[in-house]
């Protein structure tokens, strides 16, 4: 763990943006921790706290900042919203298909334990294994110049008792002849409450006891075009959301268009009312492409180029309009990267009937950064808090959000590009990793220029390793 002497020179450069959101001495929190996410290796409190050998304090300061600390995570978020805004490269880009993407995903910030308040044992669809953890729900802005985190928001599960007083309480009826199964077979009872609670779960008042990852995504959405009213910008969404009541949503209160995975076994509706699924219709697809490209027939996967963030990417597309069960009729793209077909097949339906096979690609391309931030942000200490406190993690991962942005900043910051390189007489790649060590190396540039001054002064080794031990965890 590389020791600190003073806050970097980017949190001291960007800091002071965000500094009416702070009392005067969280604001020295804040910079303190948003130092430790950018340098330390551990993320812990307690490891952030130990950085900084010139200002040791007590942990419970700066674990305090994080639970009863009177700044809102709204205010910050706004804020960082604000001034990424201001920037021609990171701004929202209204320009339909070609500007800028909202994906909607979420990802499990995994612990080792239950002692974490609203944690839940929850699938883990990498593994097939469940896990204790916190479920982070993201709305996540890409284009070709940048990426970021806009809104987010914990998904927070409700104990049984508190379902049934909740639909008790808004005068929905439990048959009698249930209530039994509280008692003879509790897991039953627990799917009955939520059978109780789908059948409701469009009022208002009933959401109000709990809300499922839909429900978040879009109060979500809702946010952001509340505050953002003339971004035309189309969402992404994996194939978890794509359900009717989502995609109605979009395309009637919101009035967006998307592209939205899909699963395998939904169905496509075929001539004569017949149905055959995904999966089958893939597989017919691939036979009647390498039968054309046998024949000399023309192929029914085309190539289809794109740009994607300055790049050109090929993909082997079929496009064309289906009627998908439950969802009506759609765009239905199914994509390989690959020109023999030999990876895995990509599909994604959009309610744009007129958008070409090169528009649906971009934007389905478009929803691969946020799986990207979460792996990123999890380097940045996304899942690596130990608080228990469910407002603190909160704001935690309300400083993950903007750690990475000031990341993303920074690389279109030419003032402050020009600065580092010149510090550092080398070159800044726009990668996440390169700017960590850049920034490291940094930090070890004025440790050593610190340890310079300290011998030149009459210190020896001895005396300069015990100001440094503590931020090492030696005592």
């Amino acid at each position: 763990m590389l020791p600190l002497l003073s806050t970097p020179s980017i949190v001291e450069h960007y800091a002071p943006i965000f500094s009416s959101v702070f009392s005067k001495t969280d604001y020295e929190h804040f910079k303190k921790y948003i130092s430790g996410l950018l340098i330390s290796e551990n993320k812990t409190v307690e490891a952030i706290n130990r950085l900084f050998i010139t200002d040791q304090q007590n942990q419970s300061s700066l674990n305090r900042f994080l639970t009863t600390s009177t700044y809102e995570v709204s205010q910050l978020n706004e804020a960082r919203l604000n001034w990424l805004n201001k920037n021609n490269s990171t701004k929202f880009k209204s320009k339909g298909a070609y500007g800028g993407v909202l994906a909607l995903d979420d990802t499990l910030l995994t612990h080792y334990g239950k002692n974490f308040e609203k944690i839940a044992k929850l699938k883990d669809h990498a593994s097939g294994q469940y896990v204790w953890a916190h479920n982070l729900v993201n709305l996540h802005y890409s284009d070709d110049q940048t990426d970021y985190p806009t809104y987010f928001q914990l998904w927070e599960p409700i104990e049984t008792d508190d379902l049934e007083s909740g639909l008790l309480k808004l005068g929905i009826n439990i048959k009698d002849n249930k209530r039994s199964l509280k008692t003879d077979a509790p897991k039953k009872w627990r799917n009955h409450l939520k059978y109780l609670y789908r059948k409701h779960q469009d009022k208002k008042e009933v959401q109000a006891i709990y809300k499922t990852k839909i429900h978040i995504g879009k109060d979500l959405l809702k946010q952001f075009y509340n505050k953002y009213a003339d971004a035309q910008i189309p969402i992404c969404f994996d194939k978890w959301f794509t359900c009717p009541d989502f995609c109605k949503f979009i395309a009637n209160d919101l009035k967006k268009n998307y592209v939205a995975g899909l699963k395998s076994d939904e169905k496509v509706m075929r001539k004569g009312s017949k149905k055959i699924t995904i999966s089958d219709f893939v597989t017919e697809l691939k036979q009647q492409h390498f039968q054309n490209k046998n024949t000399g027939d023309k192929e029914v996967f085309l190539k289809t180029t794109i740009k994607y963030k300055g790049k050109k990417e090929v993909f082997y597309n079929y496009c064309k309009t289906h009627t998908i069960c439950g969802l009506g009729k759609h765009k239905l793209l199914i994509s390989f990267q690959k020109e023999d077909l030999s990876d895995a097949a990509r599909v994604y339906i959009s309610n744009s009937l007129t958008w070409r096979v090169q528009q649906i690609t971009r934007v389905g391309r478009h929803r691969w950064p946020v799986e990207e931030y979460h792996k990123e942000g999890k380097a940045e200490g996304l899942d690596q808090y130990q608080i228990r406190n469910f407002k603190g993690i909160y704001k935690h991962i309300a400083l993950v959000a903007l750690t990475y942005s000031l990341l993303k900043y920074a690389q279109h910051d030419q003032a402050f590009l020009d600065q580092l390189q010149t510090q550092l007489d080398t070159s800044i790649e726009p990668t996440l990793p390169f700017w960590r060590r850049t920034i490291q190396a940094q930090s070890l540039w004025v440790i050593i220029q610190w340890m310079q001054q300290y011998f030149a002064q009459g210190g020896s080794l001895d005396q300069a390793f015990c100001k440094l031990k503590p931020a090492f965890g030696l005592v």
